[in-house]
C-alpha cells in the first residue's frame, strides 16, 4: 500500500467529490442575506432580522450605506434553506412570547451573535461580509470599544493591539514564509529527511551563497556535459510575481544586479509540469492553521487553478523572457490579452481545483493518490514552519500574560509535475481573498466585476474557518443537546411538531469544506518533528520572557543542565562554538532587534553536538538521540526540583508519574532502539 488506510479514506472521499464533478464548498441556493450588523447599533439576536430578510427581493442588494467600504455587487452564492412556514413560524414566536410571560428563563433563548471586528480586513472585506451574513453574526466594520470575539486582520498580527479574543494571524507568520526563511526551514528538514522533503526544489540564498551556487553548478556540468539547467530567481520580499525571472547561466548579468539590489532565492526550474490544454498551471490550496500547540491543520477540499496564457514550451534562450508562458501568477497573466475571464468553474484562465481533478479522473488518473501526496506535502511543510513560529509566538504572547489566541489561513502554491508529483512553489501568509477582478473598459479605465469562481471557493473557506473558530460553539452544542424548555402547552407542542428553524443556527449552511489532517494523521508524521522538540529546548533556556535569541549564559546553562560537556568538550570550547555560530548567523539574518543566538543558529550548534556525540549513526538518528538525552536529563532535573518543592513528601519516594517518564526516557537512549523505533515510521509514511 502506498498510504495508510485513514489517509487514503480521506483522499478517497475528496476524490469522489471531484470525480462526480461536485465542488465541495458550493451549493445551489441561498437564503436571503441577514444584515451582519454595523458599528454603533445595539446588539440584538440575528434571528430578529429574519422576517424582514425573507421579504427582501433577492435580485440585487440594497445601495451601499455610508461607511460601507467595498459592498458586494450582488448577493452571495445561494445556500439551501427549508421551505418557509409563515403560520408555523408566527405560532412559534407567539408561543415564545407567552412563555416568557409565564416565567420562561432568558437563558433558554438563542445565544447572542458572535461579534467580529472587520475594521482591518482590507481586501478580504467583501468575502468576510458575505460569510458573516450567512452565519448571521454581528459585524463591527469600524471597530468597537468593547472587546470583540474575533478580529479579522488583512496583513499581520500587529494590525491591531488586542489583549483578548481571537485573531486570524499568527505573530511571525509573514516573516516565516518569506522566500529565504522558508527555504532555510525546509533545508534543515531536507538535511534530516532528504527523501521525505524532496517536494521542494533545490535552492540557494543570494547573495551569501552565490559562490556556492556557481561552484555546484559548474561541478554538475563537468560531470554531465549534456545537463542544461534552467534556474528561477525570486526576490525575498517579492509578491504577485514581482521581480521573478529565469536564467540559464549563473553568471547572467541580471543575477549580478540582483546581488547588488536585494536578497533573493534561486531555484532549479521545474521544466516538466503537467499541462492542460497545452498550458502550464498551478494550484492555490487554502490551509487553516487552527492551533500551534497542540498543532491542528485543516485543508480546504477545493482550491483554485491559475493558468498561464501562452502554450508551454521548455525553457530556451529565446523564450526565457515569456512570463505568460512560464509564470502562473494571476497578477501577471491578468494583463495578457489572452486571459479568459469565465464564470464557469471548469473553463477560463482561473478554474476550481475540483474541476481539474474531475478532468484528470476522466482520463484514468488516480486522484486519490494525488490528494494524499498533497496532504503529505502540506503537513510536512507546516511541521517545518512551526518551530520558529513558536519562538515568535512566545515573544509576542508570553506565557502567563493576557493575549489573544491565533489562527490563520495560508495559501499553498503547488505545481503538479507531469508524473503527478506535487511540488511546493511557495507559501503565502496573506493569500488574496478578493472575489472580484478588474475589467478594462477602455485604456486605463477599469471596473471591478464579481468573479463567481473566486466567490465560490473563498467565501466557503472564510465562512467555514469562522465556524471552526466559533467561540460560542460549545455553548450552542450544549444548548442544542440539552435545551431548556418552558412549561409545555398547546403552542409549545405545535412548535415542536413544526420545528423551530432557530434551534439549529447552522441548519441552512452546507457541510464544512475544511477537513482536519493533523492531528488526525499525527502518528504518521510525528517522527519528523525533531526541530520542534529542539525549539522547545531553545525556548526553555531563553530566560527572559519576550526575547527571541539565546544569550551566552543561557547556552552554557543548556550545556550544563543536559550534561553535554566532557573532557573532549570543555566549557571554553562551548563558548567558542557559541561565538562562532552566532556571529555568522547575525551577519546573514535581517532581524537585528537583539543580539544572541537565533533558533536556526541553535539548530546548527545542536547538529554539531549530535554528530560529535553519536558518530556512527545517520544524522536524523544522531539528532533524535541527543534530543532524547537532553529531555532525559531535564526530566531528572524537573523531578528533583519537584521533590524539593514538596518538602512534606519523603524524598525517597518521588512522584510515580515522573519515575515512569524518567524510565521511559532512559530506555530510549540506546541508538539501536532509537533507530528501530524511528525508521519504520518513516518507511510507513512513504510506502
Amino acid at each position: 500500500m502506498w498510504r495508510s488506510s485513514p489517509e487514503r479514506e480521506l483522499a478517497a472521499s475528496w476524490a469522489a467529490d471531484a470525480a462526480a464533478g461536485r465542488a465541495p464548498a458550493a451549493e445551489a441556493e441561498e437564503p436571503p442575506a441577514v444584515d451582519a450588523g454595523a458599528a454603533g447599533e445595539p446588539e440584538r439576536p440575528a434571528r430578529e432580522e429574519q422576517p424582514k430578510a425573507e421579504l427582501q427581493a433577492p435580485a440585487r442588494p440594497r445601495a451601499a450605506e455610508e461607511g460601507d467600504a467595498r459592498v458586494a455587487r450582488r448577493l452571495p452564492p445561494a445556500l439551501p434553506l427549508a421551505p418557509a412556514r409563515p403560520a408555523a413560524r408566527a405560532l412559534c414566536q407567539l408561543a415564545k412570547a407567552r412563555g416568557r410571560g409565564r416565567g420562561y428563563r432568558r437563558g433558554s433563548g438563542s445565544l447572542r451573535p458572535v461579534t467580529v471586528d472587520s475594521s482591518k480586513a482590507r481586501t478580504s472585506l467583501d468575502a468576510l461580509k458575505i460569510s458573516l451574513r450567512q452565519l448571521r453574526w454581528k459585524e463591527f466594520p469600524f471597530g468597537r470599544r468593547l472587546p470583540c470575539d474575533i478580529y479579522w486582520h488583512g496583513v499581520s498580527f500587529h494590525d491591531n493591539d488586542i489583549l483578548s479574543g481571537q485573531v486570524n494571524k499568527f505573530p511571525g507568520m509573514t516573516e516565516m514564509v518569506r522566500k529565504i526563511t522558508l527555504s532555510r526551514a525546509l533545508r534543515i528538514m531536507q538535511n534530516l529527511f532528504p527523501e521525505e522533503y524532496n517536494f521542494y526544489p533545490r535552492s540557494w540564498i543570494l547573495p551569501e551563497e552565490f559562490q556556492l551556487f556557481v561552484a555546484q553548478v559548474r561541478m554538475v556540468k563537468d560531470g554531465d556535459p549534456s545537463w542544461k539547467p534552467t534556474f528561477i530567481v525570486k526576490p525575498d520580499g517579492g509578491c504577485q510575481g514581482d521581480g521573478i525571472y529565469l536564467i540559464k547561466d549563473p553568471n547572467d548579468i541580471r543575477l549580478t544586479g540582483t546581488l547588488q539590489s536585494r536578497p533573493a532565492v534561486v531555484q532549479e526550474y521545474i521544466y516538466k509540469p503537467l499541462l492542460i490544454d497545452k498550458l502550464k498551471f498551478d494550484i492555490r490550496l487554502y490551509v487553516l492553521l487552527k492551533s500551534l500547540d497542540p498543532l491542528e491543520i485543516y485543508i480546504a477540499k477545493d482550491g483554485l487553478s491559475r493558468f498561464c496564457t501562452e502554450p508551454y514550451q521548455e525553457p530556451n534562450p529565446q523564450n526565457l523572457h515569456h512570463v505568460f508562458m512560464h509564470l502562473t501568477n494571476y497578477s501577471l497573466n491578468i494583463h495578457s490579452g489572452k486571459f479568459i475571464h469565465s464564470d464557469s468553474a471548469s473553463t477560463g484562465s482561473k478554474r476550481t481545483f475540483s474541476s481539474i481533478l474531475c478532468r484528470l479522473s476522466s482520463k484514468g488518473v488516480d486522484i486519490k493518490k494525488v490528494w494524499s501526496d498533497i496532504i503529505s506535502l502540506v503537513i510536512k511543510t507546516v511541521i517545518a514552519l512551526t518551530p520558529e513560529l513558536k519562538v515568535f509566538y512566545q515573544s509576542d504572547i508570553p506565557t502567563g500574560r493576557p493575549g489573544p489566541t491565533c489562527f490563520q489561513i495560508l495559501g499553498f502554491d503547488i505545481l503538479l509535475m507531469k508524473s503527478l508529483k506535487p511540488m511546493l512553489l511557495e507559501v503565502n501568509a496573506n493569500p488574496s481573498m478578493r472575489i472580484e477582478h478588474e475589467y478594462e473598459l477602455s485604456p486605463g479605465v477599469f471596473e471591478n466585476i464579481p468573479s463567481l469562481v473566486d466567490e465560490e471557493v473563498k467565501v466557503a473557506v472564510i465562512r467555514d474557518t469562522l465556524r471552526l473558530m466559533d467561540p460560542l460553539k460549545k455553548k450552542k452544542e450544549t444548548q442544542s443537546q440539552h435545551p431548556e424548555k418552558p412549561i409545555t402547552g398547546k403552542e409549545d407542542l405545535d412548535c415542536e411538531m413544526t420545528g423551530d428553524p432557530d434551534s439549529n443556527p447552522e441548519a441552512h449552511l452546507p457541510s464544512i469544506c475544511l477537513k482536519q489532517v493533523f492531528p488526525k494523521y499525527a502518528k504518521q508524521f510525528n517522527y519528523l518533528r525533531l526541530v520542534d522538540r529542539m525549539a522547545n529546548l531553545f525556548i526553555r533556556f531563553l530566560g527572559i520572557k519576550g526575547t527571541m535569541k539565546l544569550g551566552p549564559t543561557g547556552f552554557r546553562t543548556f550545556i550544563r543542565n543536559c550534561k553535554l560537556s566532557s573532557s573532549s568538550l570543555s566549557m571554553a570550547a562551548v563558548d567558542i562554538l557559541y561565538i562562532d555560530i552566532t556571529r555568522r548567523w547575525n551577519s546573514v539574518t535581517l532581524d537585528q532587534r537583539d543580539s544572541g543566538m537565533c533558533l536556526q543558529a541553535f539548530v546548527e550548534a545542536f547538529f554539531f553536538l549530535a554528530q560529535r556525540k553519536f558518530k556512527m549513526l545517520p544524522l536524523h538518528e544522531q539528532v533524535a538521540s541527543l534530543i532524547d538525552l537532553c529531555e532525559y536529563h531535564l526530566s531528572l532535573l524537573d523531578e528533583k526540583r519537584l521533590v524539593c518543592g514538596r518538602r512534606r513528601r519523603p524524598q525517597s519516594s518521588p512522584p510515580q508519574e515522573m519515575n515512569a517518564r524518567t524510565q521511559s526516557a532512559a530506555g530510549s537512549l540506546a541508538p539501536r532502539m532509537i533507530g528501530a523505533n524511528k525508521l519504520p515510521h518513516s518507511r510507513h509514511a512513504l510506502s
